[in-house]
C-alpha cells in the first residue's frame, strides 16, 4: 500500500487539486429545505458522497457539524467516511485534534487507524507544542496514513501567536512548516501537511515541505487562485489543495448542480498541476 502522501498527489493528479469539505451548516441544511436534525444531516451528507465520489481528490468532513447531533450525528459520520473510503476516495477528517500524552494518542487511534471513525488523514493543532502530535504523527506513518498540521491559519486571533518571532528570528507558523518538513524528508511526496490560509497576505516559506498544502478560505472567504499566487512560491504550486466548501455545497441538494460547480471549480484550479 502506498502511503497517503503518494496516494494523495496521484489523485490530485487524476482529478485536479481540489479538497471538497462537507460542511452541513444550519443554514445549509436549511437552503437545501432538510431539516436540523439527523435525518437531514444524513440526506446532506449522502448528497455529497453521490456528488464527490470518485470525482476529487481529498474530501474533508467537518467534524464539529456532525458533533452537533451527538451519537446520531456520528454515525452518520461514520457511514459518510465509510462511503467515501469504500469508493476510492481519500477522506480527511477536520477534527482538529491536539493534546498530549495517552489523550493524543487516543485521538490519533480514533481517526487513524481502522476504527469506524478511521480516515486517510486528520487534521491536528500544534500549539500544544510540535512534539505533541508524535502519537498522532507515529500512527499515521505506521498505518501509512496522513496528517495536516496547522501552521498559518487565516483567522485574525491567529496572527499575535502564529507570526511571533522565536529565538532563532523564524515564526512560530515557520517552526510548525519547518517541524513537518523534516518528517517528509527523503519521501517521495510526504504525508505531513500543513494548513496555510489562501487569504493571508503573507505566508511560511513552504519550499522545504515536500508535503501537501492544505488551503481553506476558497470562494466564500475571499481566497482564489490570485490569492494563492500570491502566498505561495510556483515551485510549489503542484503541492496546494484549495479547500471549498460554502463556495460548492451552496449549489446543492442538486447532485447534479454540484457536480458542475465542482468541474468549473477544479477548472479555476487546474493551474497548480500544470507542468
Amino acid at each position: 500500500m502506498k502511503p497517503f502522501g503518494v496516494l494523495l498527489r496521484d489523485a490530485m493528479g487524476r482529478y485536479g487539486p481540489l479538497c471538497v469539505g462537507i460542511d452541513p451548516h444550519p443554514q445549509l441544511l436549511r437552503a437545501w429545505g432538510l431539516s436540523e436534525d439527523v435525518e437531514g444531516l444524513k440526506r446532506f451528507s449522502d448528497a455529497c458522497v453521490d456528488a464527490f465520489s470518485g470525482r476529487v481528490a481529498l474530501v474533508k468532513p467537518q467534524v464539529a457539524f456532525f458533533e452537533t447531533y451527538g451519537s446520531g450525528g456520528m454515525v452518520v459520520l461514520e457511514d459518510t467516511i465509510g462511503a467515501l473510503r469504500e469508493a476510492g476516495t481519500l477522506v480527511l477528517a477536520d477534527a482538529k485534534r491536539g493534546d498530549i500524552g495517552t489523550t493524543m494518542a487516543a485521538y490519533a487511534r480514533a481517526w487513524l487507524a481502522d476504527g469506524p471513525l478511521g480516515s486517510d488523514a486528520l487534521t491536528v493543532s500544534p500549539y500544544l507544542g510540535f512534539g505533541s502530535l508524535a502519537p498522532a504523527l507515529e500512527l499515521a506513518a505506521a498505518n501509512r496514513r496522513g496528517v495536516f498540521v496547522l501552521a498559518a491559519t487565516s483567522n485574525p486571533e491567529a496572527a499575535a501567536l502564529q507570526r511571533t518571532a522565536t529565538t532563532d528570528g523564524r515564526s512560530i507558523a515557520q517552526t510548525m512548516v519547518d517541524a513537518a518538513a523534516e518528517h517528509n524528508d527523503g519521501a517521495e511526496f510526504g504525508s505531513v501537511g500543513v494548513v496555510v490560509g489562501s487569504t493571508l497576505d503573507e505566508a511560511p516559506d513552504l519550499s522545504r515541505l515536500n508535503g501537501p498544502i492544505l488551503m481553506p478560505g476558497v470562494g466564500a472567504q475571499g481566497g482564489g487562485p490570485e490569492s494563492i499566487r500570491a502566498v505561495v512560491p510556483a515551485p510549489s504550486l503542484r503541492a496546494v489543495l484549495p479547500s471549498v466548501s460554502r463556495e460548492l455545497l451552496g449549489q446543492g441538494p442538486s447532485v447534479a448542480a454540484l457536480r458542475t460547480r465542482m468541474t468549473q471549480l477544479a477548472d479555476e484550479f487546474a493551474f497548480l498541476q500544470a507542468r
